[in-house]
């Protein structure tokens, strides 16, 4: 999922089983977020939609769900396990109307053009989402939509502060801003859109939030950390004595609570907009 001069920089999250079954998780903790972007945006029955760093393939079947039995969903991303994985879950009853490639979509060509093309957090890991953006739309029909959903990771912190859960969402944004991931993304899309050519966009931003000791934010932190704990270690930005992940959603958890506290997740930061019947994309050094 990155564009030709991607190679200059690592993916943090890598794409090991482990990490594929923590992107579903995460996929369906935000899920109600990215159906209700894709059908604000437009997203509608029979529709040919490309999801662009498929990953698992979560949003590729949200939107096939919405496209129905007479659209069509085509998911692509550059890891081949990530793309076996998406392979497998299609082969279930009810998944016919998407499909998955290995590929970089920036580079790629396609028989046809798309009425609409969905990203969740992918565009924050290009070394440069607009030039990548700019090659992206030209799979787009004219009228067609683009939909990007990207992280802003301020936003996810505790009220009052709880100093292990805000200290354990420091060492992911530290981590995966070494490695060159954009961690707020989300809050420079409308610059984005605007710079690759399309019209500035619409936009929303959705949270999780809760407190107690059972809500999912615990976990999805620590899965976070727990995959890029290799990465920390590397980079010298923790360790895992340090960090004790088999006991870190209970200590987290217990601390939240005594506060009485909240915790909200990064916010999910979603923008669309049409592309132009008169389209002249512009000059992106790449």
């Amino acid at each position: 999922m990155n564009t030709k001069t991607s190679e200059e920089r690592t993916y943090a999250l890598g794409h090991s089983k482990q990490e594929l079954e923590r992107l579903s998780r995460q996929g369906r903790a935000f899920a109600p977020f990215t159906r209700q972007l894709l059908i604000e945006a437009g997203i509608t029955p029979g529709m040919r939609v490309l999801d662009i760093g498929c990953g698992s393939g979560d949003v590729a079947f949200l939107a096939a769900d919405i496209v129905g039995t007479s659209g069509e969903v085509v998911g692509v991303d550059r890891a081949a396990a990530a793309v076996e994985w998406a392979k497998a879950r299609a082969s279930a009853p009810g998944a016919y109307n998407v499909s998955f490639l290995v590929g970089d979509p920036t580079c790629m060509e396609f028989p046809h053009e798309f009425d609409a093309i969905v990203g969740r957090l992918v565009l924050m890991y290009y070394p440069d989402p607009v030039h990548a953006l700019a090659n992206l739309i030209r799979h787009l029909r004219p009228a067609g939509v683009t939909i990007f959903q990207e992280f802003d990771i301020a936003n996810c912190r505790s009220h009052p502060c709880s100093p292990l859960f805000d200290r354990s969402v420091d060492l992911i944004k530290r981590t995966l801003s070494a490695t060159g991931a954009r961690t707020q993304l989300g809050l420079e899309l409308y610059a984005v859109f605007a710079d690759a050519g399309l019209p500035g966009p619409s936009m929303r931003m959705d949270s999780l939030i809760g407190g107690g000791r059972d809500i999912i934010a615990y976990e999805l932190v620590t899965e976070v950390i727990q995959t890029l704990l290799p990465v920390m270690e590397k980079l010298g930005i923790a360790t895992s004595d340090e960090i004790d992940v088999a006991t870190l959603p209970r200590r987290m958890s217990e601390e939240v609570v005594s506060l009485k506290g909240v915790v909200l997740s990064p916010g999910l930061i979603g923008a669309w907009s049409r592309k132009p019947a008169q389209f002249t994309a512009p000059v992106v050094n790449a």
